[in-house]
């Protein structure tokens, strides 16, 4: 007998399958239209499952944020790409993660380049890398034109390095895509000036990487680019609506919750709070709460403690009632992927299947740190 959404016990995520199907299949096709290589980041889904449907569907490997995502990928792909330099002992465990498989990684120091390229010679391993530049989100990369020429130069000299291209990623664009066009031709302008100055020197990149996901549909507008790194785009969430980046219909996670409470007027209490949702506010005019109910999106989550979520029902008509199971489209996807176990894949009230969050966290079990000593 199949399960139904009565049989479980919440707060729980729920993937609508339809839902995730076409986002996968609509940036597959944006990718494969415009020529440009897809290389989703898996910091959203965190699971194997989702990863095999985008690498069925033409993504040319994967990019990941941390070791843990690069071990769990490495057992659906031979083609990984860290978004930024390990150092350290993670470095070693980067190295060993992937091993036999295509490591590419984005630096914006000397000193990461140096580091990897003495570790990578004295492991007998060759890493492909890409100089991370900053196009504007003032968070990582290198910003001037020179240094990215510098950092480019002394990759090449590496040799436990393979000099591949620069990576950018262009976070600063968050307003909807009808409004994107002053910053896009300014981001096309920056990124051609770099392929330009680095084919005189000697440095053409083979690689020109970016993207997000509020500004995935419009990157084919940036010339030189050769692929697209977009990852939010597999389930979408109230940010993403609310930057014009895709339909409400279009938000393929909720987290399904009860109502435990309706002793206060005016509002309802659920048992997801924080720990499901995640407290990441949404910026723009209508800014306001954590989360809202996907079948009545005027109800907002607009206070939250550890296990509880507070529902205003000022704006709405709608009177839930204790012991009705609610639905709550997050404001960011990603965090509460990295809250939960598992994930419940639905199609209406049915779960059709399930699968684990396995590049949850930072260490499986056998990669654990070591305990401190008493």
């Amino acid at each position: 007998m199949p399960y139904t959404l009565a049989d479980l016990e919440t707060p729980v995520p729920l993937v609508d399958l339809d839902r995730l199907a076409h986002n996968l299949d609509r940036m597959a096709a944006y990718a494969t239209l415009h020529q440009l290589a897809l290389r989703p980041h898996v910091k959203t889904h965190k699971s194997t499952r989702v990863a095999v449907e985008q690498l069925r569907l033409g993504a040319a490997g994967l990019t990941c944020a941390t070791p843990r995502e690069l071990q769990v990928m490495r057992e659906v792909t031979d083609d990984l790409y860290l978004a930024h330099a390990p150092l350290g002992p993670k470095l070693l465990r980067v190295l060993d993660a992937t091993e036999g498989a295509t490591l590419r990684v984005a630096v914006d120091s000397l000193h990461a380049i140096e580091t990897m390229g003495t570790t990578c010679r004295l492991r007998d391993r060759v890493v492909d890398v890409v100089i991370e530049v900053d196009v504007g989100m003032k968070r990582m990369g290198v910003a001037a034109t020179n240094d990215v020429v510098r950092l480019a130069g002394a990759v090449q000299r590496q040799p436990g390095l393979r000099y591949r291209g620069i990576a950018f990623y262009p976070g600063h664009i968050r307003v909807p895509a009808v409004q994107q066009d002053a910053q896009l031709e300014q981001l096309d302008d920056t990124v051609r000036d770099l392929i330009e100055t680095l084919d005189r020197a000697g440095l053409h990149p083979h690689v020109v990487s970016g993207g997000s996901t509020p500004a995935a549909f419009r990157m084919h507008q940036v010339r030189g680019l050769t692929e697209v790194r977009p990852g939010t785009y597999v389930f979408n969430d109230r940010d993403t609506f609310a930057l014009g980046a895709s339909a409400w219909d279009d938000c393929a996670l909720t987290v399904l919750a009860t109502v435990v409470s309706d002793a206060v007027p005016g509002q309802v209490v659920i048992d997801a709070g924080s720990k499901a949702l995640g407290r990441e506010p949404l910026r723009g005019a209508d800014a306001a709460g954590f989360g809202a109910v996907i079948d009545h999106p005027e109800v907002r989550v607009v206070r939250m403690s550890e296990e509880h979520g507070i529902l205003d029902l000022s704006d709405s008509l709608w009177r839930p009632v204790v012991g009705e199971p609610v639905r709550i489209v997050p404001n960011h996807a990603c965090i509460v992927t990295h809250g939960f176990d598992a994930m419940l894949g639905v199609r209406g009230d049915v779960v059709e299947t399930w699968w684990t969050v396995g590049a949850r966290g930072r260490h499986l079990p056998d990669h654990a740190p070591a305990p401190l000593s008493p």
